[in-house]
Formats: C-alpha cells, structure tokens, sequence
C-alpha cells in the first residue's frame, strides 16, 4: 500500500459503510460515498492512500492537488498553536508543522510546498527543501519579464523565488524586499542566467525606468534631512543601502540625474536640495 500516491487497488470486501480495497497484502477503506455505482467485488478502482484523523489509512477516489514527493502551490485554510493546515483538494487538510515553516504564513496565503512523510508515517506539507526541487532548465532569456513567487528569505544570500512556480531563481541581497511575504507573486525582470540554470532576476525597472523613481525618492529622503543629505555618492555602499535601500550604482544614476536637472547640488561631500 503506497501512502499519498494514487494507485489501483480491487475490491476485496463491502461493508455497510463501504468497501475495503486491496493490493494483494493489505487493504484499506473506501468509504460508502466514494464507492462507484454497481461496484462489485473483483473490481478494480484507481485511489488515492492517505490518513484520516484518527491516522488510519484511508483512500479516496478524489485525486489531491499533490501526491507525495511532488511540489506546488496550496492554499492555507487554516494556522493555529500546532501548525498551519492547507486545502489540497480533500476533506482532510494537509499539515504544515512549524518546524517545516521558512516563514510562519496567515490564512488565505498561497504558498509552495512539497509532501512528504514524516517519522510518525503520516503525510505533511513542508516550506523547506524547495530549492533542490525547482528546474534549472529555463525556458527564457536575460530580459525575459516573468512572474516568480517568493519562496524563502535567503538573509546573506538574497530572496528566493520560483520563476512560474517551477524555476530556480534569486533576487540579490541589495534590492530590498522587506515590505513582501512568503507567498507573494512579483514581476520580475531575468538579468542572468548561471551556467547550473539557476536565474538571477531583478524587481526594479530597467535602469532608465527605476531611475527617474529612483530620484523622486530621493528627493523626498533629502527633504527628511532638512534640505541636506549629509553623505554623497562616495559612500560606503552598505551606508548607501541603509539609508536609501538603493546600490551604490542605482544611488549614483539617480543622483546625476538631479544634478543634471538641477534639483540638487553636490558641495563638501554634502548633497544638497536647490
């Protein structure tokens, strides 16, 4: 008996509240709801093996919207003091524990996950793992413009996120995605490609685009100083980060682009509003 796989299995036995299926060794209940009109003994019927609430086995002939070792994207119906539990097309929810969480996620979130079985042999959801399980076989191109849905907050290394749900890809560690959730879907823009697959993607505009965003914001940021920014461009980059959320180079465009409009002048290392 395969657990959270479909499977074939023949009717061995009926029962007032259904009959119970076998593959030559075990055999498992098909409840009465489930049973196929004029199903008889002999007969063979494809189901899925799970567990009920009790954590015995149990099949149904609904197929989940994924079967063990397989990822995708689930709906989260419910989060309480054990877990998280998700809609995956059957009338009993799919766990999540907490200790499988990257992030905890909030009811209503759409999140990827994969199924898989834990030491206790019964069916769970996991938010880790995900990377070794997405394709580095892209089909696109460096300035591709894609949906990618963000799967884990990488820290040191940038965020992760899977292009179309299937595809291995990273936002770098200097484009702040702060304001974001495990779960949400963005328009990225693919710079690269790696020679493994993987993609480097962005979430800012080309650079002729972000800029003039870019510089308005500035200005805002300058007049939350008074009227004087009190570094220039030939700060450290992390300075720069930290007090702007831009690179050193995006800072560097948009702070020409002012001056050449002449919003702005640059005196003792000062950027200053005009």
């Amino acid at each position: 008996m395969k657990l959270g796989e479909i499977q074939v299995l023949k009717i061995e036995k009926k029962v007032e509240f259904g009959v119970y299926l076998s593959d030559g060794t075990e055999r498992v209940l098909l409840p009465k709801k489930q049973v196929p009109e004029n199903a008889k003994i002999g007969d063979e019927i494809k189901v899925f093996v799970y567990k009920d609430s009790k954590d015995r086995l149990i099949c149904t002939t609904n197929t989940p919207k994924l079967t063990f070792g397989q990822m995708g994207v689930l709906s989260v119906s419910q989060v309480n003091k054990v877990g998280a539990f998700l809609d995956w097309g059957l009338e009993k929810d799919l766990f999540l524990p907490f200790k499988e969480m990257t992030k905890q996620p909030s009811e209503g979130d759409e999140i990827l996950v994969r199924v898989y079985i834990d030491k206790s042999q019964r069916l769970c959801a996991s938010m880790k793992g995900l990377y070794e399980m997405l394709s580095t076989k892209p089909p696109y191109q460096v300035g591709d413009e894609v949906e990618a849905r963000i799967y884990e907050f990488g820290h040191d290394f940038g965020t992760f996120v899977a292009i179309e749900d299937k595809y291995s890809a990273m936002i770098p560690k200097h484009e702040d995605t702060s304001k974001y959730r495990v779960g949400d879907v963005l328009m990225v823009r693919i710079t690269g490609i790696k020679e493994d697959g993987k993609c480097d993607v962005t979430i800012r505009d080309k650079a002729y685009i972000q800029m003039e965003d870019d510089a308005e914001a500035l200005l805002d940021l300058i007049d939350s100083y008074a009227g004087v920014l009190p570094f220039s461009e030939k700060a450290s980059p992390e300075v720069i980060k930290r007090e702007t959320g831009l690179s050193k180079a995006a800072f560097k465009r948009a702070i020409g682009r002012l001056y050449k409009e002449r919003k702005i002048s640059l005196v003792d290392g000062k950027i200053r509003k005009l």
